[in-house]
């Protein structure tokens, strides 16, 4: 579960803190530890869907959708911890309070969360400058489009069943190995001279 909800925080540092915070809140089913329990707060959740709706907006929009990459290089890691630290310690029935943040390592999954939201932010980051720079802008509200479907579902999957949200993200990894491999290959035939 948080290992999904991070990489989804990679694609929209906001989608997977404001639905895990939804669900912690509507679902009874969904119980975050003591420590995060403020994502469900009613405070939270409006700046974090305020939030929401600013990235998604600017994030559709050819420059500044790369000025809003540069910015979020901080906050998607930095959601990508939370949602994983979250994530990692929610249960889907009420248990006891598993300890303090620090007594019982609870920080290892923030850790984790961090860099797996960097990677995915980075992959996503630097496919989105060559796209903009191939289709001169074009392609950005469409792959910004994608990329907000792709967090929603899978942080939606993971919050729901998080088997299926493993499943989608080992996909994810399988598209963007993919997407790698022919943007290599690509550059090589450009530099093979005729």
């Amino acid at each position: 579960m948080g290992s999904s909800l991070a990489a989804a925080a990679g694609l929209n540092a906001w989608i997977p803190l404001f639905l895990l915070g939804l669900a912690a809140k509507l679902l009874p089913a969904v119980v975050l530890p003591a420590g995060w329990s403020w994502l469900s707060s009613d405070i939270a959740l409006w700046v974090i869907g305020a939030l929401l709706v600013l990235e998604i907006i600017a994030d559709k929009i050819p420059a500044l959708d790369s000025l809003n990459d540069i910015v979020h290089s901080i906050i998607r890691p930095a959601a990508g911890g939370i949602a994983f630290g979250a994530g990692a310690s929610a249960r889907t029935i009420a248990v006891d309070d598993p300890g303090s943040f620090f007594s019982e390592r609870t920080w290892i999954p923030v850790v984790a969360g961090v860099v797996i939201a960097l990677a995915v932010h980075a992959a996503k980051a630097t496919g989105r400058v060559a796209a903009n720079a191939a289709t001169a802008g074009v392609a950005a509200p469409v792959l910004s489009a994608a990329e907000d479907i792709a967090a929603f579902v899978l942080s939606a999957a993971a919050i729901i069943v998080p088997v299926v949200a493993a499943i989608l993200l080992l996909c994810l990894i399988v598209a963007i190995v993919i997407l790698v491999r022919r943007r290599s290959r690509r550059r090589r035939a450009r530099a093979v001279p005729e």
